[in-house]
């Protein structure tokens, strides 16, 4: 797994042993970053279930201001540190660029920072329960109001959200299959 564009393409991100983080493959990272082309410039990012750390990573390389990364598992911190280390070194970016949150994203509010994109990438086995309770607690209280939320889920689901509107879907459609969906305010 790599950082696939951007000024720190190429470099190598850690991944836990196991199976409990479920990294973001490159070739979805790719679809996603081509699909929001030069929009991410500027951007002040949220990776929530942010495992290694790839989809704030990678906004990081391609010139997003900042990057906020929400994780709670121990061996995905420890390998999510070390990746941001390593990409932040390559891209000559000051440390307080990429800020690593140890905290569970049900307890964020809106005291919290405020972010115009977002990446949500939940365990698969709770996102087709969860996703409305994600969006209400985790996203509604730090996104901006034209912000944008990329959600990585099985392609076998029709998330409908309230407030949200889907505006495009990225990936094959099939139960085991993963896909994206942006969202944006309704």
């Amino acid at each position: 797994m790599r950082i696939t564009g951007g000024r720190a393409r190429g470099i190598q991100l850690k991944t836990p042993k196991g199976d409990t983080t479920r990294p973001a493959t490159d070739r979805m990272r790719e679809s996603i970053f081509s699909s929001l082309g030069p929009s991410v410039e500027d951007c002040q990012v949220a990776d929530l279930f942010a495992g290694t750390g790839s989809y704030g990573l990678e906004a990081l390389s391609r010139g997003a201001s900042t990057a906020t990364f929400y994780e709670t598992g121990r061996n995905a911190l420890t390998c999510l540190h070390q990746n941001a280390q390593a990409v932040l070194r390559s891209c000559a970016l000051n440390t307080s660029c990429a800020t690593v949150i140890a905290r569970d994203i049900y307890s964020l509010d809106v005291n919290s920072p405020a972010f115009d994109l977002i990446f949500c990438d939940p365990p698969y086995e709770v996102i087709e329960q969860h996703l409305p309770r994600i969006f209400e607690k985790a996203i509604h209280p730090i996104a901006l109001p034209h912000a944008r939320v990329i959600v990585e889920l099985p392609g076998n689901l029709e998330p409908n959200i309230q407030d949200w509107e889907l505006i495009k879907r990225l990936g094959k459609i099939g139960k085991d299959k993963p896909t994206v969906a942006i969202f944006q305010r309704a």
